[in-house]
């Protein structure tokens, strides 16, 4: 099942049951005649209204992620607490309407008795559609292609552990080994094909979507060459356990395969976060669009009175999943300032820039129009700075895990600019990448308020860098 029919299905179940939870509730309250009715109440509003307020709730805590081969328990688990949360504001609504329209009344604890409804049959189309879902991937469709990195014991328990459950929808294809001599031996039918400098061509050959790292002790060196190919191909890779200490805690444990294994570099935002962080972002950008209109004008005369050329800066840059963006900037610089230099760093004092551009740097004005970009999802209020294409594909080579900052989106602001100065030096870029690695990997609400608060002590201050 594809994710886009998967989700589809996953919509569809939920609008018949969500509405049928309503429509039971209504009879039981309305027309049964067990309760006495002062007002009879609106029928389809009502409903409408509710269909809409548990979508959002559902899409929030990341309800309509791909599945694949997830805990039943643990869905039902999320569809408890999720819903659990959503009927006790509820409740507060209802209650504070009674208050305002002095109205008593000891039956809006009925509301739990429609929970009972929303619960059960919810979770009953739920169990129906995972389990038709689960069915459908021990006959083969929809299945996954792994291939394993190593030769031990540790990868044939995983294999084993595969082997006997079908109903996770994997299919261990190869063996890739360190060793030349681990090569064309086989476990269970299934040989060590290649070793580590194939597994590109490994993972296209078989259109892989996991990479399972089962490594011995002297053999850790290589995983600093594996995660980069596993991050160019989008392609998921787990650790059998023994290796956590080396991951410096960028790592997580999970059951997907029945024994334990790790997520390496996993992105550890919630569902309900992202949803939350991009509502953030569409908000405040459509608030600083409007509040910075008088200053927009102001700017974009001055730079067209100072000098020649366009008022905005349009440059291509690298986003999310290595998406290649045009982004606007107020043009701070001389025109063609790059074409007899080609890509270059811009420094601290620069020649290249105008008067106004000065000012507008400064001020951090020139990055107004980039909310622009936020707002059509370019790019986030926080996050890495993106970079460009040429820089990328140059750092890329020369750092390891460069690449890992193209999982989210590139930001206006991020930890990296309020925490250190301008890069003039490959080590300042290295040193920039711990602080993005850490900020992806502890990324939160509370991480982006925390640096926009940061980012306004920097503007003031005059402090920071935004290339």
């Amino acid at each position: 099942m594809s994710r886009r029919l998967e989700k589809i299905v996953l919509l569809t179940t939920d609008f018949l049951m969500i509405n049928l939870a309503f429509v039971i509730y209504f009879t039981f309250r309305v027309e049964s005649g067990l309760f006495e009715i002062i007002i009879l109440p609106e029928f389809f509003l009502p409903m409408v209204v509710l269909y809409f307020y548990w979508l959002i709730i559902f899409t929030f805590v990341g309800m309509y992620q791909s599945w694949f081969a997830a805990s039943r328990f643990d869905e039902i688990s999320t569809l408890f607490k999720a819903t659990f949360v959503g009927i006790f504001i509820l409740f507060f609504f209802i209650f504070l309407d009674d208050y305002i329209n002095n109205v008593s009344s000891n039956k809006r604890i009925l509301i739990f008795i429609y929970w009972g409804f929303l619960v059960l049959l919810v979770g009953a189309g739920r169990i129906i559609i995972r389990s038709i879902q689960r069915n459908l991937l021990i006959k083969g469709y929809g299945r996954k292609a792994a291939i394993i990195v190593g030769f031990n014991e540790r990868a044939f328990d995983v294999i084993d552990s595969v082997s006997n459950s079908p109903a996770l929808g994997i299919d261990i294809k190869s063996f890739c080994v360190v060793k030349e001599n681990q090569l064309n031996k086989e476990y269970k039918n299934i040989k060590s094909e290649a070793t580590i400098n194939s597994l590109t061509e490994m993972i296209d050959k078989y259109n892989a979507q996991e990479i399972i790292l089962a490594l011995e002790e002297d053999e850790h060196d290589i995983i600093g060459e594996i995660i980069p190919i596993c991050d160019d191909k989008n392609v998921k890779l787990k650790i059998v356990p023994d290796l956590y200490e080396i991951l410096s805690g960028q790592a997580r444990t999970s059951q997907i395969y029945g024994v334990p294994l790790i997520d390496v570099m996993p992105e550890l935002m919630p569902e309900w976060e992202r949803k939350l962080k991009r509502f953030i972002d569409i908000i405040l950008s459509i608030l600083i669009l409007i509040i910075s209109l008088p200053i927009t004008i102001i700017t974009s005369i001055a730079i067209k009175i100072e000098s020649e050329g366009p008022i905005f800066f349009v440059q291509e840059r690298m986003g999310q999943n290595g998406k290649i963006f045009k982004m606007i900037k107020f043009r701070s610089m001389k025109k063609d300032a790059e074409k007899h230099t080609g890509p270059v760093w811009s420094q601290k004092d620069d020649p290249r820039v105008t008067r106004v551009g000065k000012i507008i740097r400064k001020l951090r004005i020139d990055e107004i129009p980039q909310f622009i970009n936020v707002l059509i999802g370019d790019m986030s209020i926080v996050g890495p700075r993106p970079e460009r294409p040429y820089f990328v594909e140059k750092l890329a080579q020369e750092i390891p895990y460069y690449k890992r900052r193209l999982r989210v989106r590139p930001g206006i602001t991020g930890w990296a600019q309020v925490k250190h100065k301008y890069d003039e030096s490959i080590e300042d870029v290295k040193i920039k990448l711990r602080y993005d690695l850490f900020y992806i990997e502890n990324m939160s609400i509370r991480m982006d308020l925390k640096i926009l608060f940061r980012t306004i002590f920097v503007v003031i201050f005059g402090k920071g860098h935004y290339e």
